[in-house]
């Protein structure tokens, strides 16, 4: 995938200069990032539309009818749609404060940990001290959004090879997570993203074939008779927020989305590719969560895919997504690995003079121990919906809103950041620190209560 190689060439891409002294204005003002960019391979616009497609269509889209039930209809579609334009303006926020910090230290890529450090370096005199404290928190966000998501994938894949294993032979969903364990593992120790490539062009087939397999049972399948909520409560609003936020989100990889453009100006513009890319996302999300809603109102699963009727075309839609899970797993596993390794443990090792043998062996170990940290976790909270709400609330309330409302009031600062802008960057942190904090809190009492239920969500 184009967008993880971007990811992991441009991750630990913290300049020297991030703590040296102010470019001169003038020279600053003169130069474009964009045109210094030297790229292999880049992608153009539909390729990276594409990407940007991808990387939101999973999991997340299987959830959001059960996110319906928890905001009700008319709710659910207004705040999707609220939620996108949230998410897509702080996007696009975190994008142009990533290329003033590129023209600020005259480089042309700029990782978002680097960026985030970049920027309060220029902010006000209290931020700059922790301009490197906030790049370390950035990589910790990150590393924890995609460990959270490698939970979610073996909950999920766990949850659908059960509903198809069932009728045969009944076992505990955290047996089947140890089924997978060890496939898991081993192929989370390829270690190159180009032999991950081919994997993933079939995940992306396999994901979009199984969506359109799901739609049409949602539009032509036998509707639930019960009354439909069309307002929810306030009280698991916040689960519907972490949730959404989670589905929506690419936060992990659109700066190395646009990093790789050819044409990067594309990227931003009002009919560009992040405008169009979650618009149509944004469609998708509101049309599979009100139809997943209106099929099984307040029976919705945490997927989806596990309230689809038995019968063979059914079974190979789980099939199709359980196969496109499994892959994307190691994807995403391979970005926590590589903050964690190369920004952490490697430069540490090479300090000692470790052998070149052993640094091959630590780094499998690394592969290895992030993997079963993953399993312990899955196994411990086997709960997808709860765990989408939980790792969406907390790390995406954080990267996708108030680290990008910081980033933009910095940069601007002390010239271009006029009263409106600071209010509106005030306000944008302080619905993340809300979000974070309340769906993060509501989630975990839902999991809390879960284990305490004489009827637990996992038979």
């Amino acid at each position: 995938m184009d967008e993880n190689k971007a990811e992991t060439m441009y991750l630990r891409a913290v300049p020297d200069d991030v703590n040296g002294e102010a470019k001169d204005s003038a020279a600053e003002e003169n130069y474009d990032p964009h045109e210094h960019r030297q790229l292999p391979k880049p992608t153009n616009n539909i390729e990276t539309l594409i990407h940007l497609l991808k990387c939101s269509l999973g999991t997340g889209i299987l959830a959001m009818p059960q996110a319906f039930a928890r905001a009700g209809l008319v709710t659910g579609i207004v705040f999707t749609v609220l939620i996108g334009v949230l998410v897509t303006h702080c996007l696009h926020v975190l994008v142009r404060s990533q290329y003033a910090a590129c023209k600020h230290l005259r480089v042309p890529l700029l990782s978002y940990p680097a960026s985030m450090a970049a920027a309060l370096e220029v902010g006000p005199a209290p931020f700059r001290r922790l301009a490197r404290p906030a790049s370390i928190t950035v990589d910790i966000f990150l590393v924890v959004y995609q460990l959270g998501i490698c939970c979610v994938y073996i909950v999920f894949i766990a949850d659908n090879i059960k509903k198809i294993v069932d009728p045969f032979y009944a076992m505990a969903v955290e047996l089947h997570m140890l089924i997978i364990l060890c496939p898991l593992i081993v192929f989370n120790l390829i270690p190159s993203l180009k032999l991950l490539a081919p994997f993933s062009a079939v995940a992306n087939v396999l994901t979009f074939i199984g969506l359109g397999i799901v739609v049409y049972y949602l539009a032509t399948g036998k509707k639930s008779h019960q009354p439909l909520d069309l307002w929810g409560s306030l009280e698991t609003f916040p689960l519907f927020f972490g949730t959404v936020l989670f589905a929506l989100t690419a936060v992990g990889v659109v700066i190395a989305l646009e990093n790789n453009m050819k044409t990067p100006k594309a990227f931003g513009s009002p009919c560009g590719v992040l405008n169009s890319g979650m618009a149509l996302i944004v469609l998708l999300y509101v049309t599979v969560g009100a139809m997943g809603y209106i099929y099984c109102v307040s029976k919705c699963s945490d997927s989806i895919t596990l309230d689809l009727p038995s019968g063979p075309l059914a079974t190979s839609v789980i099939v199709m997504f359980a196969v496109a899970i499994f892959i994307s797993y190691g994807l995403h596993c391979f970005v926590p690995v590589d903050v964690v390794w190369r920004g952490y443990v490697e430069p540490r090792l090479r300090a000692a003079a470790t052998p070149p043998a052993r640094l091959v062996l630590a780094e499998y170990v690394l592969r290895v121990l992030l993997c079963l940290l993953t399993f312990v976790l899955a196994v411990s909270v086997p709960r997808l919906g709860l765990f989408i709400s939980l790792f969406g609330a907390l790390c995406l309330s954080a990267l996708g809103i108030c680290f990008p409302a910081i980033m933009e009031a910095c940069v601007k600062f002390p010239h271009d950041l006029k009263p409106i802008w600071l209010l509106k960057d005030v306000l944008l942190f302080l619905v993340g620190i809300v979000g974070l904090v309340a769906g993060t809190y509501t989630a975990l009492q839902a999991i809390f209560r879960s284990f305490q239920s004489t009827s637990p969500l996992h038979a």
